[in-house]
């Protein structure tokens, strides 16, 4: 019986694409920098703030990383996240389960503060049990140490607990922690690359994620 959802955050409860490529082009702007497109941006999340302004820095700049990694996380926990949204169908498949007694979790690579702003703005009313973003005391996805931690917390056997996310790192956690995984396509990545990750359950939109765990885990 499904107890836990642990989640992903970008790309899996929240479309917040277009507000990381505003403060990460207006980051490499301050710097002179080459802006980057929302599909590279798309691309290039997932792996944490750092991995990100990383990659989106060219090669001849890559002495400036860290000037513009500590700029970029500043203006990113001042960002006040207007282009971000939740996704279709999702806050009554939310709701649903949250009436069943499902408990959730966020575990993200997204700088803790930065996660805590954006979920206390859109995720409030569905009453999450924890939230873990990066630097919170735990190393990155895909390593499993937050997400078991959050079982352990939360009082939930492995078989009661189900990962679900967007992108690869989201799978290797999953099979890191000993869980089940979902793996979402309204996200950052596309099947192939989530099936090249090992992912072999997917739900194309929040109505069909439902109807997965109403057949496979509730």
């Amino acid at each position: 019986m499904l107890k836990l959802i642990i989640f992903d955050l970008d790309g899996t409860l929240l479309d917040t694409s277009r507000d990381i490529h505003k403060v990460l082009n207006e980051s490499l702007a301050h710097f002179f920098l080459p802006q980057v497109s929302i599909e590279d941006t798309k691309r290039m999340v997932g792996n944490g703030a750092r991995k990100l302004v990383e990659a989106a820095i060219p090669p001849d700049h890559k002495a400036i990383t860290n000037m513009v990694y500590e700029f970029y996380s500043t203006l990113f926990v001042e960002n006040g996240n207007d282009l971000t949204c939740l996704y279709a169908n999702e806050d009554e498949v939310l709701r649903k389960l949250k009436a069943m007694g499902v408990k959730f979790a966020v575990v993200t690579n997204k700088p803790h503060a930065a996660t805590q702003n954006v979920c206390n703005k859109f995720l409030a009313d569905y009453n999450l049990d924890m939230v873990i973003g990066g630097g919170a005391g735990f190393a990155l996805k895909p390593d499993a140490s937050s997400t078991l931690n959050v079982i352990k917390t939360l009082g939930v056997d492995k078989s009661e607990a189900l990962f679900v996310g967007d992108g690869e790192t989201d799978v290797l956690t999953a099979k890191a922690a000993g869980i089940k995984c979902v793996s979402v396509l309204w996200g950052y990545r596309t099947k192939d690359q989530l099936q090249n990750a090992g992912a072999d359950l997917f739900a194309e939109n929040y109505t069909q994620f439902l109807q997965i765990l109403q057949e496979k885990f509730l």
